[in-house]
Parts: C-alpha cells; sequence; structure tokens
C-alpha cells in the first residue's frame, strides 16, 4: 500500500478513536435508558471497515445519522447489514459487548438473523452499480455522522430528538470528527442520507470547498422509500450530477 493511504487510513483509525473518547464523556438523560458506543465494543470489525476501505482519497462520502439497531449496532460497519458486511466486504471480525447492554437490544454480532433495512437497501444498490465492494469503495466512503445508538428501553432514539443543552456537545464532537474524515478523504461531495445528516455536514463544514448533497433515507419508516428508495436515491444523483 502507498504510505500516502496509509497515512489516510491511520488518520480514520485515529481519528475514529478520538471520537469514541469524546463521546464516552457525555451524559445523556431519560428517555435515554441505554447508549451503545459501537467504537468501542465493536471496534474490531470498524478499524478493519477503516483500514480496508478508507485508505485512499475519495470523489464522493455519503453520510448517514447514526447506527441502527440491525446494522452498525450489532457489527460496527455504518449502514451494516450483516450480510452486505460479510459477503460483500468480506468483514467478520468478533464483538464484544457494551458495558451496560440493553435486553430489549442484545448484541449478536455477526450472528444476529435481524436484517436492517436501510442496509440492505443502500448496500444493495451500491452492489448492484458497482459490482464488487472494492469498485465502489475505490471512489467512495459510507460513514456515520454520529457514532452512538439511543434507546428508550426497546424504542430506537435518533440525535436529532435530544434536548438542545446535550445535542450541542455532541454534533461539536462529531462536527470535528466530520472535518477530520473529508480532510483525509479529500472528497469533492459529501451526500447526507437524508436531511438531518445533510443539514450536519452542511454546518460543519461550511467554508470548505466541499460540495453538500442528500439523498432520501432508506429507512422503512419512510414511504417515499418504501415505493422504490434505489430509483428515487439514483435519479437524486443523477439530478445533483453526481452519478450519471
Amino acid at each position: 500500500m502507498p504510505e500516502e493511504n496509509m497515512e489516510i487510513a491511520e488518520t480514520l483509525v485515529r481519528s475514529a478513536r478520538e471520537l469514541a473518547d469524546r463521546v464516552d464523556q457525555l451524559v445523556f438523560s431519560p428517555p435515554v435508558s441505554h447508549l451503545y458506543n459501537p467504537l468501542r465494543y465493536a471496534w474490531a470489525p470498524h478499524e478493519h471497515y477503516l483500514r480496508r476501505f478508507g485508505a485512499n482519497r475519495k470523489k464522493i462520502v455519503f453520510i448517514g445519522m447514526n447506527p441502527g439497531p440491525f446494522g452498525m449496532v450489532q457489527c460496527g460497519i455504518p449502514f451494516g447489514e450483516i450480510a452486505a458486511a460479510r459477503d460483500w466486504m468480506g468483514i467478520d471480525a468478533p464483538v464484544e459487548k457494551p458495558a451496560r447492554e440493553n435486553p430489549k437490544r442484545p448484541i449478536e454480532g455477526f450472528a444476529c438473523q435481524r436484517s436492517e433495512v436501510s442496509g440492505r437497501r443502500l448496500w444493495g444498490l451500491f452492489q448492484q452499480r458497482f459490482g464488487s465492494a472494492e469498485s465502489f469503495f475505490a471512489e467512495h466512503f459510507v460513514a456515520n455522522y454520529c457514532p452512538l445508538a439511543f434507546f428508550d428501553q426497546g424504542r430506537n432514539l435518533t440525535p436529532d430528538k435530544l434536548p438542545a443543552a446535550e445535542a450541542e456537545p455532541l454534533y461539536a464532537a462529531c462536527d470535528e470528527h466530520l472535518r477530520k474524515l473529508v480532510d483525509a478523504l479529500q472528497p469533492q461531495w459529501v451526500i447526507g442520507i437524508g436531511g438531518f445528516a445533510e443539514a450536519r455536514a452542511a454546518d460543519a463544514l461550511a467554508g470548505t470547498d466541499v460540495r453538500i448533497g442528500k439523498v432520501l433515507h432508506p429507512s422503512p419508516a419512510s414511504p417515499a422509500a418504501n415505493r422504490g428508495w434505489a430509483e428515487a436515491a439514483t435519479r437524486q444523483l443523477a439530478a445533483q450530477g453526481i452519478w450519471e
């Protein structure tokens, strides 16, 4: 691997560790009952992902909101549908347990049988369009803005629902990490997967030369996404001049 690419990968790994340290110091009040940081207990597969697929400059970086309960929460890979991470990306590494596990959201790692629908749709589109993971990651990368998953007992909570006093220090840490990621990967575009990620990217990267775009979030909670997310996302990317 060229020395420059090794340095890029090392920067991503170091920045992820720094982000994990910083968000671990934050405190969240009810209704948050459980907090998961997969950059800790699922670090092995996450580091594998960064080193294998983040070790070169990119044209496009896709940014999601935060880990899904059957995706990155389980396997440490953004939008980490297990089959996509294991069979398409070739990643299968040990996953530990969080310090305080939510009995309604157990961590099963790569043994998780539930499908992360958003991840299945996202990685399914990339697999269909590019074939191999290596072809996709040659110019693209996928990351999450926020590394934490929040639960109100069994219910998934998203960071946009946090009170301002708790969101502000979280966003500050995530903004800084996004700037480091972009500085290392030097993309032309940062594409928010959904409106929240687009808005946070625009705010964090204001004043830079990076162009900000958006695609519809592939969540099954979105009626529009359920009517054909891959086709809608492809049209959006083409309309922005990102994909032909």
